[in-house]
């Protein structure tokens, strides 16, 4: 570097550069947190999603390029260009905050402490730089140039290093949040374990608490909370709230919301891994368990549909001998597990339940379905029947309703008694939820993501009288017949729908190819960037009728 540059000049062009850093560090750091959450802190599958979507952030990349550049070239245009780099970075994820809402980043301990951690390296980053820059532009003017040229020199060769560095991190918040993450995970490991302790005490200091394990494919959040509306008339019941289904998240609803009063704690079992629902059941340790379905899902983490099953019955395995093991007998992967198993489950009370054909246990039948609601007549074991009315939309829901029914029943609560709490059932939130605004009646079945649901939900939709528009992403996590999967959807869509309103042209084009093959008008077929444009056009469309808008899926933030 030429010494006619002054330290206040450099002064200056750093400062500049540090606080343009800080700015587009921080937005950048609050994206890659958003996403890394959504990811559930998975160092893996962040590494996928990176992968996935390098052209999303290849700006990030050229700022690191570019940052290591400037630490050994310090020239004045180089500065112009990383100060034009991270104005454009600030700009474009500014933008990229306000499109990615769904689920806002939410500021746990968690996330707090990989911040800190996260500004940590980057100090300690940036005083390396400053300290290597200075001292080998120190160098190279000699202590012989005197003190004063020589302290100069260092100033400004450990400012224009940090200038490079500061770029450079900017770009690094790509993958240092799982940096933080692995440094981090001794202090994570010891505060989750502190806490699933503490749940553990309050569990073991009731030792009259019934604990139920509810798990799935699909359907467990809806028949959590059935259950909890059949069974408080008779029990004092805690459910996991919305979809609290990890570890930790059933730890803190033990934690924050169980109370000696309680008699039944009905607990929801998620899982994207092999292992998960063992873990789980570690914690809590169920007296019965109930198995809602087995299909593909979350088969990308899996690895496949064997897994899934084994998974799902870690609950099974879980459950002591003569507890109760309440199966979906509709559904063909658990009646193939239970026989690929022998006797293995012969010590559990196994109750089967179904809404198609018939079996031992309880059976559904006589359904009648109008956008109306359901009726359907039960029959338990014991020969008890009983016709039941709701107000819950699609055949789909009675196998649901069918699960809590006979958990109930077989708590004691006689099918009669069921009558007025099976009436009053309510569509969990974003599962076939109904919301009428005028001309127009919305379907929210947001949270359904899978073939099954998807399926059932526009046969659902078939059944109104009036213009049937359906609106959706897709389907994700399906491993690699994910593309048949949305394909035979679009068959399927071609079939019960007037309009389909597809939400991103790329992955939604597999949906696009099974409608029209099925001869599907392309005309009243249209793809969109977002969901709020694809809304926005079924609300304008002209017609005399009224219009039933389905949205079947929404896909989170990170795809």
């Amino acid at each position: 570097m030429s010494m006619m540059t002054s330290v206040p000049a450099m002064a200056i062009r750093t400062a500049a550069t540090l606080l343009l850093g800080i700015w587009a560090g921080w937005l950048t750091m609050r994206y890659n947190m958003h996403m890394f959450q959504l990811n559930v802190y998975m160092n893996g599958e962040q590494k996928a999603w990176i992968k996935k979507n390098l052209r999303l952030q290849w700006i990030l990349w050229f700022a690191m390029l570019l940052g290591i550049i400037r630490m050994f070239v310090p020239l004045v245009i180089l500065d112009v260009l990383c100060w034009l780099t991270l104005i454009v970075i600030i700009l474009v994820y500014r933008v990229m905050r306000e499109m990615h809402q769904k689920k806002k980043l939410v500021f746990t301990a968690r996330v707090k402490r990989m911040v800190a951690t996260i500004c940590v390296i980057s100090i300690l980053l940036m005083i390396a730089a400053y300290y290597m820059g200075g001292t080998g532009m120190a160098g190279r003017v000699g202590a012989a140039a005197g003190t004063k040229s020589y302290t100069s020199a260092f100033i400004i060769g450990g400012l224009s290093a940090l200038s490079g560095m500061i770029t450079f991190l900017v770009g690094a918040q790509l993958s240092m949040n799982m940096i933080a993450n692995v440094i981090n995970k001794p202090i994570e490991k010891g505060v989750n374990n502190h806490y699933i302790n503490d749940a553990k005490r309050i569990l073991a200091g009731m030792p009259d608490l019934t604990i139920i394990g509810v798990t799935g494919s699909y359907g467990k959040t809806s028949v959590k909370f059935f259950l909890q509306t059949l069974l408080q008339q008779h029990f004092s019941v805690l459910v996991t709230p919305e979809s609290y289904n990890t570890p930790m998240g059933i730890v803190k609803t033990i934690r924050g919301q169980m109370k000696a009063t309680h008699q039944i704690f009905v607990c929801e079992m998620g899982a994207r891994y092999v292992g998960e629902i063992k873990e789980i059941c570690d914690i809590v340790h169920p007296h019965h368990g109930v198995i809602t379905s087995i299909g593909p899902q979350h088969l990308d983490t899996f690895g496949g549909i064997e897994n899934v099953k084994s998974t799902k019955f870690e609950l099974a395995d879980a459950v002591p001998d003569g507890g109760m093991l309440f199966l979906n007998g509709d559904n063909e992967y658990i009646n193939d597990y239970i026989r690929e198993t022998g006797t293995k489950y012969d010590t559990k009370e196994k109750i089967y339940y179904f809404s198609e054909g018939s079996g031992e246990g309880y059976t559904a039948s006589d359904i009648s379905v109008s956008n109306l609601g359901t009726e359907f007549t039960v029959t338990a074991p014991n020969g008890e029947t009983e016709r039941y009315q709701m107000k819950l939309i699609g055949a789909h829901n009675v196998i649901n309703v069918m699960g809590a029914v006979a958990v109930a029943h077989s708590f004691g609560i006689s099918l009669h008694e069921l009558k007025i709490p099976v009436r009053r059932l309510r569509p969990v939130k974003h599962r076939m939820e109904m919301k009428d605004n005028g001309s127009v009646t919305i379907i929210d079945d947001a949270f359904n993501s899978n073939p099954i649901g998807s399926k059932a939900a526009v046969e659902t939709l078939a059944l109104f009288d009036g213009m049937r528009i359906l609106i959706t992403p897709g389907m994700v996590e399906l491993g690699p017949d994910e593309d048949e999967y949305n394909r035979r959807f679009g068959t399927y869509a071609a079939e019960c729908c007037d309009r389909i309103l597809l939400v991103g042209r790329r992955h939604t084009e597999p949906i696009k190819e099974g409608a029209l093959s099925k001869g599907f008008d392309p005309k009243n077929l249209m793809a969109f960037d977002k969901v709020e444009d694809a809304i926005a056009y079924a609300y304008q469309i002209r017609t005399g009728e009224h219009k039933y808008i389905l949205l079947e899926n929404d896909l989170p933030d990170n795809y």
